[in-house]
């Protein structure tokens, strides 16, 4: 990797990391006000410092479902502030670890992990603290609704 800095979080269970270069913040994660008729995954928006930010739920991102129901999953209030495409977004995570560095390149996602990680990661990498899936964030900000639409197109 050209740049092996990582912001590792945890999302729905696992240990994932995202690129140091897209991440400009890590943020407390004020009230979220929804936004009628927008995708699952579209939590609502929040400000930071007058700026709006679309607040992406990762889990329902991932097509996981509504993950803060029937699960033990840890969830603080931080988000991950990115950037795409001139668009800025506050992902929810479950927590925020740590930064640190990558050890090598990425490998192949190893088998067991599922449909929805395949979608958005970008394969397994070996970090300072441990192996992580590195996110693929474009894949990760379209939602679970992308992959489902791109196959009934090709009916």
């Amino acid at each position: 990797m050209t740049n092996n800095l990582l912001v590792i979080a945890q999302i729905a269970g696992r240990r994932c990391a995202l690129s140091a270069l897209d991440v400009k913040s890590v943020i407390e994660l004020g009230a979220v006000t929804p936004i009628p008729r927008t995708p699952d995954h579209i939590a609502g928006i929040t400000a930071l410092r007058s700026q709006a930010l679309t607040v992406i739920d990762c889990r329902l991102a991932l097509g996981l479902g509504d993950g803060r129901s029937g699960h033990d999953w840890p969830t603080d209030h931080r988000a991950a502030v990115v950037s795409d495409s001139g668009h800025s977004y506050a992902l929810m995570v479950d927590a925020i670890e740590d930064i640190t560095t990558a050890v090598g390149e990425p490998g192949q996602v190893p088998g067991g992990f599922g449909a929805e990680w395949s979608r958005v990661a970008n394969g397994m990498i070996e970090t300072m603290i441990g192996p992580a899936l590195l996110i693929d964030l474009p894949a990760l900000l379209a939602g679970p609704d992308t992959v489902r639409h791109e196959s009934e197109a090709a009916l």
